[in-house]
């Protein structure tokens, strides 16, 4: 893999972050936070700076790097077996070229990021523990 398991790691937690958030639940926000239960926290929007971070992260790899990432994600979500790691790779960028872009795949399917974690136990790479 050209991609390093933290820049993965990191990934997959922005994504977990980004997955948690709801529609609006709270339409009628007027009050104190501590009044609703701060369920404002929850609500996700296009304002969220968590999925702008990704975005970034994922322009920021190089092509190789976003390669293995949508490989990743492609065995974590079951279209190719581990040992079919190259020709997912080459499946990878020949989806970015089309201009599918890997940022648009990751952020559009549910549950990225367990599928990415998927995909690094399917290939026998364990995750990385966030550092405190």
């Amino acid at each position: 893999m050209d991609i390093a398991l933290d820049k993965i790691t990191e990934i997959i937690l922005r994504l977990r972050a980004v997955e948690v958030k709801e529609g609006a639940t709270d339409p009628d926000s007027g009050s104190n936070p501590t009044d609703d239960g701060s369920i404002d926290m929850l609500v996700g929007g296009t304002d969220d700076a968590t999925e702008q971070e990704i975005r970034s992260m994922i322009a920021g790899l190089n092509e190789d790097e976003r390669a293995d990432l949508g490989a990743l994600l492609y065995i974590g979500r079951g279209d190719y077996e581990a040992a079919e790691w190259h020709t997912a790779v080459n499946f990878a960028k020949e989806r970015e070229a089309a201009g599918d872009t890997v940022i648009r795949e990751l952020l559009g399917t549910p549950d990225a990021a367990p599928l990415l974690e998927e995909g690094l136990d399917a290939l026998g790479i364990p995750m990385e523990p966030p550092e405190a």
